[in-house]
Formats: C-alpha cells, structure tokens, sequence
C-alpha cells in the first residue's frame, strides 16, 4: 500500500502511467542528441550549406539543452513542475516541427536552438517525478526502466534517422517528434500532479549572474569540443580564446556557486561521496555515448 506521502504526491493514478508520461518525453529529448548526426550531409545538401556548417545543427541543440538544464529546478519551483514540464514539451514538439519545415540552415539552427531548450528540463524533471511516484520499495525498479530509456536513446538515434532519411527525407527525423509530444502532453496532463511542496514553493530570485556565467562556459566547452578538430585544436586562435573565455567563467561561476546563498546549482552536495560517484559514472557513461554519435557524424563526413 502506499503511504500518505506517496498518495500525496500521485493520488490514486497508477505510477505506471506516470512513468510512460515522463519516459515518452525523455525518451523523445535524449533520442535528438543523435537522430539528426547521419542525416548532415543529406541536410547541407537540402540547405546549400557545407557540411562543417551543417554541424551546427547538432552544436546549437546541446548548447541550449545544456544551459537550461541546470535551471529546471527554480523553474518548476517558480511556475509549477507540472505547468512547466508541459511548457517544455510544447515548445520542444513546435519546435521540432519548425527543424522538419526549416527551409535554410538559419532558420534550422535557431529551431534547433530552441528545442534543445525546451527540451533541457525534461529529463530532471521527468526523474524527479519518477521517484516520487512510486513507494520506496519499488523506486529501483522504476529509475531502472528510465534508465533503460536513456540509455537505448542515443544508440537508437542514428539508427532511426539514418532510416527516416533513407526512406523518407532528413525532415522526418523532426517530425516524428510531433505526435509523441503530444501524445505526452495529453498524458502528463491526465496522469501527472504537483505535490504540495512544489504547489507552496516559494523560490525566491533566480540567480542570473550565475546562468550568464554558465551559459558562456558551456557554450565555449561545447563549441571547442565539437568544432576543434576542424581548426586544429589550439593551432586556432579562435579556440585559445574561446579556452581563456571558458576557464575564467568557469571559475567566476564555481565561485559564484559556494558563495551565494541561493546558488543556481547548489555544488555543495557533491560532497557527498554516493552523489559525486554517480555524477563521475554519469559523465563517462555520456562521453562512451555521445562519442559514439560524433563517430557516427565523422563516418558520414568521409
């Protein structure tokens, strides 16, 4: 049976049908981390651009789904998580339908941009639900069958876009996002409540110096990892001062961070040795997957 903190938090809704409403929308964001990777060429082509250039499409999706993932938390808290996740679906389905519709690389770029951040939060959110849907006992089995979906994913992508773009066209590997989101929305509407925390929250300001200074940096990270073996790395003056850029605002902001009282992210609990354990097998488990994909990428360059 339940217990009243469970109830609270799910009412009388099967959990079940809580964790298909949640996992169809991060299954959905994690699998656009790669869908479009072998569809590039078939894209520049579409677009008349190069093929470096059409490797922005996978950039400016990371970049943005990278920089409003660590702000979900204030988010949810300030307009409700329920509220906000289904903002997040809607502006991550539209969007997906503007990549499909896009009819020059700019206008695919800024699509691009836009659904990685509306699709940033969902995976956050979509865990924090998870776990409070179910009772403790039978939360492993619940974040293992999320896990499961994370981690098909990515693999799945190229796999899926490469035959979307084979059968169809490379604007199918986006509009195949159209009605699963909203098939999650309806779902997440049905079945997903906010607890009284979140409904009672009060969040305060959220910390904007701190997201400017985490947008700057991750932004240089990204575009350095991503585009630094076309210019030579550190041969590229560009790229040492994109690293320059990166070190002093990371540094601004892990500072920031242990210093302010209401962080953007509170850094405080990696101290924690089973949390910073995990987030260390998290970031190899991401560097294994998504290097896969820039394989991939690579593979359809030559």
């Amino acid at each position: 049976m339940p217990t009243a903190e469970h109830r609270s938090a799910t009412g009388t809704t099967n959990p079940w049908l809580v964790a298909l409403a949640v996992m169809l929308a991060t299954f959905m964001e994690v699998l656009d981390t790669s869908i479009a990777a072998v569809a590039l060429p078939y894209i520049a082509g579409s677009l008349s651009a190069t093929n470096d250039e059409a490797t922005w499409v996978l950039t400016s999706y990371l970049v943005a789904n990278a920089i409003v993932l660590p702000a979900s938390s204030w988010f949810s808290l300030r307009f409700g998580r329920k509220r906000f996740l289904i903002a997040c679906i809607v502006i991550f389905t539209v969007s997906s339908f503007a990549c499909g519709a896009a009819t020059s690389l700019a206008l695919l770029l800024i699509a691009r941009a836009v659904q990685g951040a509306g699709g940033g939060a969902l995976q956050p959110l979509s865990q924090a639900i998870l776990l409070e849907s179910f009772p403790p006992h039978k939360r492993g089995s619940a974040m293992a069958v999320f896990a499961l979906g994370v981690v098909v994913a990515p693999v799945l992508g190229p796999t899926l876009g490469g035959w979307l773009t084979d059968a169809y066209s490379w604007r199918w590997a986006f509009y195949i996002n159209v009605p699963v989101g909203i098939f999650a929305i309806l779902m997440i509407s049905r079945y997903v409540e906010d607890p009284s925390y979140v409904k009672e929250a009060r969040p305060g300001k959220l910390d904007a110096i701190g997201l400017g200074l985490l947008a700057v940096w991750l932004g240089c990270l990204q575009i350095i990892l991503d585009k630094g073996q076309e210019d030579d790395w550190f041969g590229a003056s560009w790229i040492r001062w994109a690293s320059v850029v990166l070190v002093v605002c990371l540094i601004a902001f892990l500072i920031r961070q242990f210093r302010h009282k209401q962080p953007l992210v509170d850094l405080r609990v990696s101290r924690h040795r089973n949390f910073a354990l995990g987030c260390g097998l998290i970031a190899t488990f991401g560097a294994a997957i998504y290097g896969l994909v820039h394989c991939c990428r690579c593979s359809t360059r030559s």
